[in-house]
C-alpha cells in the first residue's frame, strides 16, 4: 500500500453530541391569591407560574462557544442520545510526529485548524436514539459485525475499501431497522486529522494539499505507519461506548 492520500472536506455534523443534561427544577416562588378576572378581560401570567415550567418544554441552549463554535445538527433534546459507529485508530508515537508536522504546515494557510483529539474511522452518520433504543441497537450491530475480518487504513484508505463498503452495508442495516439514516452513497473512508469550524476547503486544496502530501511521502517509514490493524467497530451512544470485536 503507499502512502495514503490527504483529503480536505467539509461537514455539518457533530461527532460527539451527548445527551441533554437534566431540565430545570420547577420554581419554588409562591404566587398570591388574588381575586378572579373578568370574563373578558385577560391577565398576565405571573412570573412565579412561569418560572414553575422553566427548561420543561424545550431542550437547554446551545452554546457553540462550549465546543469550539460547532453547531448541532439536530436539538439537544433530554432523552436523545447522539450516536456514531466508526473503527478507531488507536495512534501511536510515530504517527503524532507525522501530524506534529502536518498540521503547523496546514495552520499556515488555516491558522483556525484544530488537532483532532481522537481518531477514528466513520462507518455511520450521527444519528438520534432514543434511550430505551440503545440496548436492542447495539445487540443488532453486534450480529452485523460477528463474522466480519480484521483489515489496514491509513488516512484515507487504499485498500481494503471494498471491505469497509461491506461493514457499511451492515450498519445501514441496521440503521434501516431503526428507521434512522443511513451512511453516505459512495463514501471516502478516512481518519480526520484536525478540523476548523467553516468551509476552509479553498485554502487547503491545491498547492497546500500537495505539499502536506510531498510531506507525507517523504516522512520515514509512511507506509508502515500509516497502517492499522483493526480489531473492532465501536459504537458511541451519548457518553456510552459499546464494542464489537471483528474476527
Amino acid at each position: 500500500m503507499s502512502a495514503a492520500p490527504l483529503v480536505g472536506y467539509s461537514s455539518s455534523g457533530s461527532e460527539d453530541e451527548s445527551e441533554a443534561g437534566a431540565r430545570t427544577r420547577p420554581g419554588d416562588g409562591t404566587c398570591r391569591r388574588g381575586q378572579g378576572p373578568i370574563p373578558s378581560q385577560k391577565f398576565p401570567v405571573p412570573d412565579c407560574v412561569l418560572n414553575m415550567y422553566l427548561g420543561t418544554e424545550e431542550g437547554p441552549e446551545d452554546d457553540s462557544e462550549k465546543h469550539g463554535g460547532r453547531v448541532r445538527t439536530f436539538p439537544h433534546e433530554r432523552g436523545n442520545w447522539a450516536t456514531h459507529v466508526y473503527v478507531p485508530y488507536e495512534a501511536k508515537e510515530e504517527f503524532l510526529d507525522l501530524l506534529g508536522t502536518l498540521l503547523p504546515h496546514a495552520q499556515t494557510y488555516v491558522p483556525r485548524l484544530v488537532r483532532m483529539e481522537a481518531f477514528h474511522l466513520s462507518l455511520s452518520q450521527s444519528v438520534v436514539l432514543r434511550h430505551h433504543w440503545i440496548l436492542p441497537f447495539v445487540q443488532a450491530l453486534k450480529d452485523r459485525m460477528a463474522s466480519f475480518q480484521r483489515t489496514f487504513v491509513g488516512l484515507e484508505v487504499t485498500s481494503g475499501h471494498a471491505q469497509f463498503l461491506d461493514l457499511v452495508s451492515e450498519v445501514d442495516r441496521v440503521m434501516e431497522e431503526f428507521d434512522l439514516t443511513t451512511f453516505y452513497q459512495d463514501p471516502s473512508f478516512h481518519i480526520s486529522l484536525a478540523w476548523c469550524v467553516g468551509d476552509a476547503r479553498l485554502q487547503l486544496e491545491g498547492q497546500c494539499l500537495r505539499e502536506l502530501q510531498e510531506i507525507v511521502d517523504d516522512f520515514e517509514d509512511a507506509e508502515m505507519l500509516l497502517r492499522v490493524h483493526t480489531e473492532q467497530v465501536r459504537c458511541k451512544s451519548g457518553n456510552k461506548f459499546f464494542s464489537m470485536p471483528l474476527k
